[in-house]
């Protein structure tokens, strides 16, 4: 506990994309009492349900989840309107007498429960336009450079790839002369309000890899050539558009390549995007590990958890 008083849980299940959260979600959910909250960044819009691996509808009729499918793909959705919604689930869950248990891997969206998310620094298109036009000139290497002279902090905690954090970062700097790490620094957020606990789910390289690329398999089994084909008869929000999945089949539909590659280039970048998830959360000391082997059910790993949680009150 953090104080004299007995605080509220909220639970967090994280880790990377196809490490069996949704699985071991569900068990632990009915060990103790919990509503799942979505702590994914694609699986708020409707429509993407094969494309972002959303759990079955025979799982969402078991446990209570929030935060599934609340968004058009044609709608802009942040991480600030992400925060007021999860907070209000929070206080929502607690009334009904149960437990808030996020579970995803959107390492962005965790952290801004947990620690805030810092005062409101307008947007700035002007500053935006310019700044996207220089990447576009010289690359999101360069720009990223920038950043790093700038603001080293913030960009240990950025990838070099993720050209609209970078955006922003320097966005801010630019704007108020200050960089973005020491507005964090002024955040707050849930994790002295409520007791937290957060377990990771690890899985080794290879098993990850190989249930990457199964996961894959079956997404095309199922029908995700016809959902993208759905998707991109309107045009998307820029969040939406980022899903993986979505350039890689509009590649094949346009013609660039064949199905056995868009299927190729599914598999490699969702695993780029694991490895940069398990870069986030390895960096958060908060986090419990849990090390998961193929034998393991979700029933087992859900088990673990609750002994741990069991043996803190």
């Amino acid at each position: 506990m953090k104080s004299g008083k007995r605080l509220k849980k909220v639970i967090f299940l994280v880790g990377p994309t196809a490490s069996g959260k949704s699985e071991i979600a569900l068990s632990l959910a009915k060990r103790i009492d919990a509503e799942i909250i979505s702590c994914d960044s694609m699986q708020i819009y409707k429509g993407m349900d094969i494309l972002t691996s959303k759990p079955p509808k025979n799982l969402l009729r078991k446990i209570r989840h929030h935060l599934l499918n609340i968004k058009s793909p044609q709608e802009e959705f942040d991480v600030a309107e992400y925060r007021r919604l999860a907070l209000k689930k929070i206080k929502l869950i607690h009334r009904r007498g149960k437990i808030p248990l996020f579970v995803g891997g959107t390492g962005f969206y965790m952290s801004v429960i947990l620690d805030g998310i810092f005062p409101g620094v307008g947007a700035d298109k002007g500053i935006r336009k310019r700044f996207y036009a220089y990447a576009q000139k010289y690359s999101a290497k360069k720009l990223y450079e920038r950043l790093e002279k700038i603001d080293p902090e913030a960009a240990t905690k950025i990838h070099p790839h993720d050209l609209r954090r970078i955006v922003r970062a320097l966005e801010v700097y630019e704007k108020t002369g200050r960089p973005i790490s020491e507005w964090h620094k002024k955040r707050s957020g849930i994790w002295d309000s409520y007791d937290v606990r957060i377990f990771g789910i690890k899985r080794s390289k290879r098993a990850l890899i190989r249930r990457i690329n199964a996961r894959v398999e079956k997404m095309f089994e199922v029908g995700l050539v016809d959902e993208v084909r759905k998707l991109l008869r309107k045009k998307l929000s820029r969040t939406a558009g980022f899903a993986i999945g979505i350039r890689e089949i509009g590649g094949y539909l346009g013609g660039e390549y064949d199905l056995k590659e868009a299927k190729r280039r599914i598999e490699h970048n969702t695993w780029l995007y694991a490895k940069r998830q398990m870069t986030w959360f390895r960096k958060d000391e908060r986090i419990e590990w849990v090390r998961v082997t193929e034998k393991d059910t979700g029933k087992k790993i859900a088990g673990i958890i609750y002994k741990r949680l069991r043996l803190r009150g």
